[in-house]
Order: structure tokens, then sequence, then C-alpha cells
């Protein structure tokens, strides 16, 4: 039987699941199932059958053993000497060996010759008919097309930032120098000094690399010390530095999701990309609440039994708005319905010290294991950033110490990977350390992004209404965008990206303007004629325009500019400031600045 199972094409060729499929249809009156019945069909195997038989006749065993029995199992399953002879001797068992060969040879068992069926083969493991190759390079130019048509395509720019000159830098050739206005270095701490020399010192004692992952050499003191630095500013007992915060919200969200059962993550609809794909990778059940509204969100919670794990995931300040989430009312929702809260502070961590500048005074000073409750202790997970207001990389997130360890234990994003050089933990701790005695670089940049504000609210030109650092510029056109970010480029030395789909809705393109400490006022001078040149130039939208069309991205009728997250009092402004700052809004000033843009046409 082995013999002819080796040598039967159909057999060869069917999967072990589809025979035993046929051997599980009803037996007939001459065959015990379905694949008996074929069999005796078979030149190949009907011989066999035949043989084997007769084999049974010559042992003593009952032929029932034979044809009416042939299973997919006795096929695929090599059988011990002693079922195959029973109690026949060594020459009876020569004898029937040479006597099937001779009947399989008379058959023609040939690979498929006179073979009446046709292989039993799943469509997963079907032999495909011959054809071209796939063409995998077609496939790719298709989906680059399609971001070409949507005017979604990304063009990276050669933006060389000088360290010197902060905020200058050079473009492909050394000699054609810019002034970058959409870094989101936003305190120039990549070229601080402290920052720079340890790590230089650092770079030339330990060298480039960690060495491995946290698990293997890659763990060293300076880690450590980080994370003790980073559980200090947020007043958690613990945190955990990952390569960017990309990754961190990526791997925490997703791995928190899968540990809790039925768990279900609540997130605000302008979350970053790294929270809704640690949500997707969470595979848990998802309820989006319309952006900053909580009333849309006690809705979503009302319908959740109390009793089933919830997160509700959402940011302090919006990168691409500039909104701030609403911390307070956010988490007093989560305590009524017993969620926990996931917050994001990648891009007002460093800015606002903690959380928003909430409670900033108690939080400035506080000791870690102070009984005063602030804003910042309600939230459970913490996530932030070394890139930007601390200008290093990197990510983190601070919790409570089991949550720490369990994400430490089982967030394959965080276990495999190399860790962090010890240069970048070391110069970022004294980054934090560093902005936790000094307001003057968060002091110089609110002032800046005021001012900015303030001049392009002059000249009509449209700005996404916002009580943070960010300045988004209203555009409206994918296309438009970009071209008047290269005209700024090109024509006036400034670069400030554009923003398209998918960062921001279609509809909404903007350029995205960051204000620095670095920024002086020639150049914030230079920046505003630029703009309204490209305004003019190119019959872009004001914001009485937005406003007469029904408005977009909060630039509407009616809509009211927020007041700034730091208050007069602590940037230390005068009376004799906010005086000049206010003066920069009249229509004098107006005039001015439209006047010098014109001359420049």
């Amino acid at each position: 039987m082995e013999l002819a199972a080796k040598a039967c094409p159909f057999l060869r060729n069917s999967t072990p699941s589809a025979l035993r499929s046929l051997s599980q249809k009803p037996k007939t009156a001459v065959a015990s199932n379905g694949l008996v019945h074929m069999a005796q069909q078979c030149p190949v195997m009907g011989k066999a059958l035949t043989i084997q038989a007769r084999s049974a006749m010559m042992t003593g065993c009952p032929v029932s053993s034979g044809a009416r029995h042939f299973s997919a199992s006795a096929i695929k399953a090599k059988p011990a000497k002693s079922q195959v002879l029973g109690y026949a001797s060594a020459a009876s068992s020569n004898d029937l060996k040479a006597s099937v060969q001779h009947e399989l040879h008379k058959a023609n068992p040939a690979p498929g010759a006179a073979c009446p069926f046709k292989p039993v083969i799943p469509a997963s493991h079907a032999v495909p008919t011959a054809g071209k190759p796939f063409d995998y390079e077609q496939v790719y130019e298709a989906e680059l097309q399609k971001k070409h048509q949507d005017k979604s395509y990304r063009f990276f720019n050669n933006i060389n930032r000088l360290a010197q000159q902060f905020p200058r830098a050079h473009t492909a050739k050394p000699e054609d120098e810019v002034t970058v206005w959409c870094s989101n270095d936003y305190l120039g701490m990549s070229k601080n000094p402290v920052v720079v020399e340890t790590m230089k010192a650092t770079l030339s004692k330990y060298g480039a690399g960690a060495g491995g992952t946290r698990n293997i050499a890659g763990n060293g003191a300076m880690h450590l010390e980080l994370e003790d630095e980073l559980a200090a500013l947020h007043h958690k007992p613990a945190a955990l530095v990952f390569s960017s915060c990309y990754v961190a919200n990526d791997a925490t969200l997703s791995t928190l999701a899968q540990k809790l059962p039925n768990c279900v993550i609540l997130s605000d609809a302008m979350n970053h990309a790294s929270m809704i794909q640690g949500i997707k990778h969470s595979g848990v059940k998802k309820m989006i609440f319309r952006h900053n509204d909580t009333a849309h969100l006690e809705e979503l919670l009302k319908t959740l039994d109390p009793s089933i794990p919830k997160i509700i995931a959402f940011e302090t300040v919006y990168s691409m708005s500039g909104t701030i989430g609403k911390v307070n009312d956010i988490c007093r929702l989560a305590k009524k319905y017993g969620a926990i809260t996931f917050l994001d502070q990648v891009h007002a961590v460093g800015m606002y010290l903690t959380v928003l500048h909430l409670d900033f005074t108690d939080n400035l000073n506080r000791p870690q294991n102070s009984p005063v409750q602030t804003a910042m202790d309600q939230v459970d997970i913490i996530s932030g950033t070394l890139g930007k207001a601390f200008g290093v990389v990197g990510g983190y997130i601070a919790g409570s110490a089991a949550l720490v360890d369990m994400i430490r234990s089982y967030a394959p994003g965080f276990i495999f990977t190399t860790s962090l050089p010890p240069a970048i933990v070391a110069g970022a701790t004294a980054s934090i350390q560093y902005l936790r005695n000094s307001p003057h670089e968060r002091i110089a940049q609110q002032t800046n992004t005021r001012t900015l504000k303030a001049q392009l609210a002059a000249l009509d030109i449209p700005v996404v209404p916002n009580p943070s650092h960010i300045v988004p510029v209203l555009v409206g056109d994918a296309e438009v965008c970009k071209a008047a970010s290269d005209e700024l480029l090109r024509s006036h030395g400034i670069y400030v990206q554009s923003i398209n789909y998918p960062t921001v809705p279609r509809g909404e393109e903007r350029l995205r303007i960051t204000p620095t400490p670095g920024h002086t006022d020639e150049m914030m001078g230079h920046l505003i004629r630029s703009l309204e040149s490209v305004w003019q130039r190119n019959g872009l939208k004001r914001t009485a325009q937005w406003k007469a069309a029904g408005g977009r991205a909060g630039v509407v009728e009616g809509a009211v500019d927020p007041a700034p997250i730091w208050a007069d009092a602590q940037l230390g402004l005068s009376a004799a400031v906010l005086g000049h700052h206010k003066a920069a809004t009249t229509p004098a000033a107006q005039i001015t600045l439209t006047g010098q843009a014109t001359a420049q046409l």
C-alpha cells in the first residue's frame, strides 16, 4: 500500500485535509467511504487494494481490513512492519513486495498517467498557471500616482539647521541660507550650551551607541537617571524611555488595552497618528468623540457598563490646530465613569512646565510626594517627547510603578529595539533640568507668538484660533499651500512647511508657523512682509473672506480668540510691553506693514 501511495499522482498532490474529507463521506455498498470508492477505480490504487486483500487472506487477517477500510491516515502515516505483515514470515513479505511492484508496473503508474481524478488542492495551495511575473514596481508607481493626483505627495526640503546661528539654516547649497519658521525645536534647546557640552562629554566618554536593547547591554546609569528625572517632572512614581513618542504611544496603548479584559478606548477625533495606530494595534473596541467635546464623550461613557475597563486617550496641545485638551473636565468624567486617562503631552511638556500650566505655581516647586493634589495628579498615564521643547530625541511614558513595569515587560516596541545612545539621554536630562530652572526661553517664545498672531490679525491673514504657541495660517487648498511654501522659500528665504492631508483634513491645508526665542524683531518683520506679499500675489483668502464663506477650521464668524495659556503676569509683561503689543494691531500698523509689503512686490 505504501508503494502504491507513493506512485499515485492523486494521493501525492492532494492535501491531508482534502483526503480526510473524502474518507469521511458516507459508505457505499462496495466501499466503506468516498476515498475507498475512488481508490477502487484508480489503476494504481485499485491494484494495490487487490494485492492487500490477497495478502490479508494469506496471513489469515480478515478481508475487511483491506479495501473497505482504506483511509487517509493509512496513506499519510507510514505503517509499522507488523501492521503490514501480520504474522507472515520474512520470505512471504519479500514475495508480496515483488508481487506489488510487478502489478504496479503493469498499471503504468508514471506521474499523472492514466489517472482519472484531479488532485484535491485547496485554493490557498493551488499552483498558479503559467503567466507573466507579478509587476511589483507597477503597484508602487500606481500608489505614488494617487498621492500626486490628490496633492498629498510629500516633498522633503533639504534644510540644515545651523547650531551657532539658530534659527538660521542652509539648503543643499551651504551659501544659500534661510530662516526656519516651522521647527519643533520650540525653545532652541538643541543648541543650548549646557545641553551640547553635556552631550559632547558623554559622547567622548561612552561612545556613540548604547550597545544593545535595554535588556541586553543597553541599560546604563544615564537611562535610569533620565527616567527618574521624568518621573519627578510629572510627579509620578515611575517613567520609561522609548526611542520616540510615536513608539511610546503605539506600544503603550496597544499593550495596555490588550491586557485589560474587554477594554474600550475612547479617543479624541484629532488624536495623533501614533495614538490611532496604538488603538488599532490593540484590537479592542474603540469609540471616537468629537474634538474637545466633553458632552459627546459623556454620552459615549454612559453607554458602557461601569465594570468594563475604559481608557480615555487625548492630548494636551493638538499640534496642527494649537487647540488644548480639556484636562480637568476629562479627568472628572474619567473618575465619574470608572475610566483611566492617557494624556499625550508631546507639544506641551517643557512649554507649559507640565499639564498646560494648570496649577502652574503649585507644580513648579512642589515635592514629588507632596499631599497637595493638582490637575497633573488626576491624569493616570502621561506620554511625552524629548525631541521638541527639550531639543533632543526620544519619547517616554510616566505613571504608576506597576503600570510602567508591565509596559516594560510586555511592550514589543520597548523590548525589541536598541536603546537610545548615552549622549542622547544625558543631553535630555540636562535639558529638562535646565528648563525646570529657567523661564527665559519660554517667556521669549510666548512673547514672540503673541506678537506674530497680533500682526497677522492686523493684516487679516487667517490664523486658526488657539491659545497655544502654534500659529496655523489657513490656506485651504493643497496645491496652493505647497506653492505658497515654495514661494516663501525660493523668493523670501523663509522656510515654512505646508501641512496637507492626511495630517489635516482636506480643505484645511495650512502653513504651520512656530516662533522661537531665537527669532528677532527683524526676522519677524521680514516674515510678516513676506506672507503679505504671498497673499497678495496669489489672491489667497483673508480672514473676512473665510468668514463670509461660512468659515473653516475655526476661522468662522463670531469666533473669539481664546486667552493665551500663559497669563500676562506669568510672562512678566509690563504695562509698557502690553501697550506696545496692542499698538501692533492698530490700523496704522496694518497700513505700514501693507505698504512695506507692497513696496517689495
